[in-house]
């Protein structure tokens, strides 16, 4: 009977001095997790994955203005221009081996002369997978995001100065070269700034950056949301709309307006000002072009408008 109870024992509850551990490790622990937040799962690893690209992503309006993307330089040409002309760099990536040529010493040169460009190596295979692919000749420059202003503070800026404000505004312009032209223009007139719309239009690429020669390091360059909105608000703190137009109600030279606070708004080259921009001008003004010519691209027409402007504040 006794070896038959202790095989019973055996059986029942927790042995003494357990503590009942035993007993509560047999309770459960609630419903399992999904599996995103299982650690060790695949799904939650992905999940994880996810979560750092979405930090990693630079916010819309990072900034008042926001960022742009980075950008890659390829091709030993136009590696050394983009070094030339001071387009901002954070790293120049050389392949391993490579043919060291004229080209690739002056893009060593340049980068080591200007300092905050660091030298990277690295073999063939990481480079054409950085680059997609396309024929980098062993040379790539690493581009950051461009640090956007805010429209508002370009018209701050100006009043700082104890200036009217002379800004140009962009409509529809996707040439990131008729970008660099506007903004060189800007510099040389005396403007305060350029405004570009968030979507399609150009932004501030290492292409932008060459046309500017120099000038963008000087003059800055604002993003806006909403070009329409933007326009209404320097309206309501006392600037000039002006809009260009072929079929503008008057000429440039005859628009008293441009000696004062004022934007100066420039449509792309085969639609001219959309609706709601050309709606929201005070003025549509038109350069005479005795010529025939149809039309100026934006970076030409700004730099007229710009100059009679720059001729009434003199």
């Amino acid at each position: 009977m006794a070896a038959n109870n202790r095989r019973m024992s055996g059986k029942k509850g927790a042995q003494v001095g357990s503590g009942g551990q035993r007993r509560r490790g047999l309770e459960g622990k609630g419903p399992t997790p999904p599996a995103e937040a299982r650690k060790g799962h695949k799904k939650n690893r992905i999940a994880g994955a996810k979560a750092k690209q979405i930090v990693r992503k630079p916010s819309p309006r990072g900034g008042r203005g926001g960022k742009g993307t980075s950008e890659m330089v390829v091709g030993r040409n136009s590696v050394v221009e983009a070094l030339r002309e001071g387009v901002p760099a954070t790293m120049l990536y050389v392949q391993q081996f490579i043919d060291n040529d004229e080209r690739v010493r002056e893009a060593l040169q340049l980068a080591a002369d200007r300092g905050g460009i660091h030298l990277m190596e690295a073999p063939r295979p990481e480079l054409d997978r950085m680059t997609n692919g396309l024929n980098h000749q062993g040379l790539v420059l690493q581009v950051p995001p461009y640090e956007y202003a805010h429209p508002e503070d370009l018209a701050a800026a100006a009043y700082d100065e104890g200036a009217d404000p002379l800004i140009v505004a962009l409509d529809g312009v996707t040439d990131p070269r008729n970008l660099g032209a506007v903004v060189r223009s800007v510099s040389a007139f005396g403007g305060h700034g350029v405004v570009v719309p968030e979507r399609r239009a150009a932004g501030m690429s290492a292409g932008a950056w060459k046309t500017s020669a120099g000038a963008a390091a000087r003059t800055p360059v604002a993003r806006a949301a909403n070009l329409t909105r933007a326009l209404e608000a320097y309206k309501k703190a006392g600037l000039v709309v002006v809009g260009l137009a072929a079929d503008g109600e008057a000429e440039v030279g005859d628009l008293e307006a441009l000696g004062g606070p004022v934007v100066i708004v420039v449509g792309s080259e085969g639609k001219g000002l959309s609706r709601l921009v050309g709606e929201t001008c005070d003025f549509r003004v038109r350069i005479p072009m005795p010529g025939g010519t149809e039309s100026l691209n934006a970076g030409v027409a700004a730099g007229v408008v710009l100059y009679e402007a720059s001729r009434r504040r003199a």
